[in-house]
């Protein structure tokens, strides 16, 4: 078995699938490849997220997932006009868009939420 090579999947949960599909698709952009009784399924770069259909959905107070972007201030702008509300954690010292940058210097991060309250972020790293 050779896992560093074998294609992952990323588990995500809905209660509310037909906000969730609306928002992958229409806010990120992504393409539905399947809508089922038990998830919805969508490509992405080399990995599969399956975002399971729940009824009691309870969103982890951390980050579940992350897109690597080259430029996150063209990332925030295309949220921001597609109605994203952005994340603003106490102490993180964000910037008034709302971007954390390590104290390295070697990323920058920008969190929202989906409509299950699921934590997604964007992040350019150095």
């Amino acid at each position: 078995m050779d896992l560093k090579s074998s294609k992952p999947t990323i588990f995500l949960a809905t209660s509310d699938a037909e906000a969730a599909r609306s928002f992958y698709e229409q806010v990120l952009g992504l393409a539905l490849e399947v809508d089922d009784a038990f998830a919805l399924v969508y490509q992405l770069a080399g990995a599969e997220l399956r975002i399971s259909k729940v009824p009691n959905h309870t969103p982890l107070p951390f980050t579940v997932l992350d897109w690597q972007v080259p430029d996150i201030d063209a990332a925030h702008q295309t949220l921001a006009n597609k109605g994203v509300e952005f994340s603003i954690f106490e102490g993180m010292g964000q910037d008034e868009k709302g971007i954390w940058t390590s104290p390295d210097g070697g990323a920058r991060i920008l969190w929202f939420k989906d409509p299950d309250g699921n934590v997604l972020s964007v992040s350019e790293r150095a």
